[in-house]
């Protein structure tokens, strides 16, 4: 099964969103969770995934539930 790069797209994109609704850089969010900015970035432009670990922590941090990075609409 290959990954659906659109969606890893739009995910990254979510993320995104939501960090700057929440007026964070990406240095303070990567802060927060104790990566990289780089890594960050990374996950933002879907050259990297993430994992399920790291998924719950940016949505406590961030104060959005889970799945509101997977609404592709």
């Amino acid at each position: 099964m290959s990954i659906d790069i659109e969606k890893l797209k739009k995910f990254g994109r979510n993320i995104a969103k939501y960090r700057k609704m929440k007026h964070y850089t990406q240095n303070q969010l990567a802060d927060k969770l104790d990566i990289s900015r780089e890594h960050l970035a990374k996950i933002e432009t879907a050259k990297r995934g993430v994992s399920i670990n790291l998924l719950f922590n940016i949505s406590e941090v961030l104060n959005i539930p889970e799945k509101k990075f997977f609404d592709f609409e």
